[in-house]
């Protein structure tokens, strides 16, 4: 029985009406809206907490051929080898798109069976078409879930490689100090080493899939539809998406700039987040609470300004894609349908069967259909890739920092050029020259990152087993010369003799305790194999701790093997005595000491320091405490104002003492 044509209409108009909403996905445009608000009282105080850096351009991102330039130094950090797991999983994600396709085509075609038996109410060939079509469901769920699996892997191992390759560099040599306090190209690499590897891996593995599937889908769906209704059908869609795709990925340019803002701005509000928690305790003794509020709070709403800008930069993209998307579109997908219903005689379509043109209005209807929607996606390709631009930016700008940083290279806009043509000094003039058992500075600034110049000219000579106590004011150079002898800071001139990194150790006011057991206190940087490796036994450590009268601690539960959070269970002076054990295990050639005795008593400090020299440490120690003069041999003097005296000082200790 032959449906009535009211029912042909009724179901014409639902398909119809389908094309014109799947339509709604073909284009996304750019829209934006300039409002003008009002800041509250509490907007205009807090503005004042945070200063806007207006010398500094913002990062631009855009899809063009730097894009695709920075896309292209990340490849190889990615996919390290053409054989690899990553590029199998390319390959699958390929076959799985592949499968998806075939899959789409497959239902399409057996749908419209089901919904003809259905129309011609046909029992048994509905019974049979139900089931063909039940039994293909399994697999094509597999096949689904199979892309969404390797997608998932892909973009986990992207991360993977490119997480190992930035710490990798990161962690190179001091490069984690150098970008906190020597370059200021990038505030907040915690940010970038974390959250934006994410988004980036993501959005790269997306965008990977979001244009393979719609790419494939076009050439199938084109070849299908222009074999059977010809080719102007599918060419109608084609150029009007096409065209309104290249306008519109021209429109779309903002969203890059707009990302990389909006990363950076998140990362300085969790950067502020964070030293608040570092500086807890300084900030409740200063009862600073209000004034962290206001860095907070204004932190917040820089973040929250920017936010309600991209927001409404994607309302207005929301408003051009409802008219031109869904509205216009729409109009261009009746148009497109109709051509074969109303060509004379056409030859899918000859002939006053209402039944056949009723189901092949289904089939090739539904092919139009998702032949839209794949140009859709490809139109908003363009928009995640406009995206994946400002991580590709984001992520390029790390790596570049991390390369100058490796080779010694540093940036700092405070640095005053002037200073290098007066003066000649300049950052990695210097030469630095590595001997054993010896320091020595040779006619050797000491300048600051920011080009400071604390001591013009300094020059001393310290052989092992001659202790050196260093004294003066605040700001004077005693830690711009540990710094520089540390191989932190750049030497600007002159010539630095030193023994080799590991022979020299430095140990600061507050020590770092990490996270491990007590025996990993001790035994900082090394881990318990590398212990092993250098000789030490559990009995060595115990020893140490013996010598700074800790060796109680190890009666706690699990003894070196326990686990605490050692910078809170440990009191201050505790936690100096570690350090000196740390020390004593190491046995360096040179040790600095900077104040790191201050909370130990006087009878302890002395037994310290008389196994240091028992052990042939050398020690550089900056302190005022009288009762530490009979532990050095020299004494090196800063007056703050450029100049400095360094001498004996059993020859001048009436001198010394003023």
């Amino acid at each position: 029985m032959a449906p009535s044509l009211s029912t042909l209409r009724e179901n014409q108009n639902a398909i119809v009406g389908l094309t014109g909403i799947s339509a709604a996905v073909w284009i996304i445009a750019y829209g934006k809206i300039n409002s003008k608000r009002r800041r509250s009282a509490f907007d205009e105080k807090i503005q004042y907490t945070i200063s806007e850096k207006k010398d500094k351009k913002p990062t631009k991102a855009h899809v063009n051929a730097v894009f695709f330039k920075q896309l292209k130094q990340l490849l190889p950090i990615l996919i390290p080898r053409f054989w690899s797991v990553e590029t199998g999983l390319l390959v699958l994600v390929a076959a799985s798109l592949v499968g998806r396709s075939v899959s789409d085509i497959w239902m399409i075609q057996n749908a419209t069976v089901v919904e003809s038996t259905i129309i011609h109410m046909n029992k048994p060939a509905f019974k049979r078409a139900l089931v063909k079509y039940l039994a293909a469901l399994p697999l094509i769920s597999v096949v689904t879930n199979i892309l969404k699996w390797s997608l998932g892997e892909l973009k986990l191992r992207f991360r993977t490689n490119l997480t190992h390759h930035l710490y990798n560099q990161y962690l190179t040599g001091y490069t984690y100090y150098k970008m906190s306090n020597l370059d200021n190209r990038i505030a907040n690499a915690d940010q970038l080493l974390t959250t934006d590897i994410d988004k980036f891996c993501e959005s790269a593995t997306d965008l990977y899939s979001n244009i393979s599937k719609p790419i494939l889908d076009i050439f199938i769906y084109v070849y299908r539809l222009s074999v059977t209704l010809g080719a102007k059908t599918p060419s109608i869609l084609m150029i009007y998406l096409l065209v309104a795709g290249v306008f519109l990925t021209r429109l779309r340019r903002p969203t890059g700039r707009l990302t990389v803002e909006e990363q950076k701005l998140e990362g300085e509000f969790r950067y502020v987040n964070s030293r608040l928690i570092t500086n807890s305790e300084e900030v409740a003794f200063y009862q600073g609470n209000t004034r962290e509020k206001l860095t907070l709070l204004a932190s917040y709403s820089k973040l929250r300004s920017h936010l309600r800008k991209f927001l409404e930069f994607r309302v207005g993209m929301g408003i051009v894609d409802n008219l031109v998307g869904k509205y216009f579109a729409s109009i261009v997908g009746f148009y497109a349908v109709s051509i074969p219903f109303f060509t004379p005689n056409h030859p899918m379509l000859s002939g006053e069967n209402s039944g056949k043109r009723l189901q092949a209005y289904y089939t090739y209807g539904r092919m139009l259909i998702k032949l839209a929607e794949a140009i859709g996606r490809l139109v908003l390709a363009g928009r995640e890739m406009t995206r994946l631009a400002g991580f590709t930016a984001r992520m390029t700008e790390l790596i570049k920092v991390l390369n100058d940083l490796n080779k010694g290279t540093y940036e700092r806009t405070m640095v005053n050029n002037a200073l290098n043509q007066e003066t000649g000094f300049g950052p990695g003039k210097g030469q630095m020259v590595f001997v054993d058992n010896l320091i020595k500075f040779e006619s050797v600034p000491l300048v600051t990152p920011n080009g400071d110049v604390l001591v013009k000219d300094l020059t001393f000579e310290v052989k092992s087993g001659t202790n050196v106590l260093v004294c003066g004011p605040n700001g004077c150079g005693k830690s711009s010369l540990f710094r520089i002898l540390g191989e932190l800071w750049p030497t600007w001139g002159g010539k630095v003799v030193k023994p080799q990194r590991g022979k020299l150790f430095y140990i600061p006011q507050r020590p770092y305790m990490t996270l491990g057991s007590l025996r990993d206190q001790i035994t900082y940087p090394h881990t318990r194999d590398d212990m092993r490796r250098a000789g030490k036994t559990d009995e060595d450590i115990m020893q140490y701790l013996d010598i700074v009268q800790l060796a109680y601690l190890e009666q706690r539960e699990n003894g070196l093997d326990a686990i605490e959070d050692w910078i809170d269970v440990l009191s201050g002076g505790e936690k100096q005595r570690i350090a000196m054990a740390r020390l004593f295990y190491h046995s360096p050639q040179f040790a600095i000491l900077d104040e790191c005795t201050s909370a130990v008593s006087v009878d302890v400090e002395g037994k310290m320091y008389s196994y240091c020299r028992e052990a042939g440490i050398t020690l550089f120690t900056v302190s005022h405490r009288k009762s530490l003069w009979v532990h050095h041999d020299y004494f090196l003097q800063f007056d703050g104002r450029g100049h400095y005296e360094f001498g004996r000082i059993d020859q001048d200790k009436e001198h010394f003492g003023s």
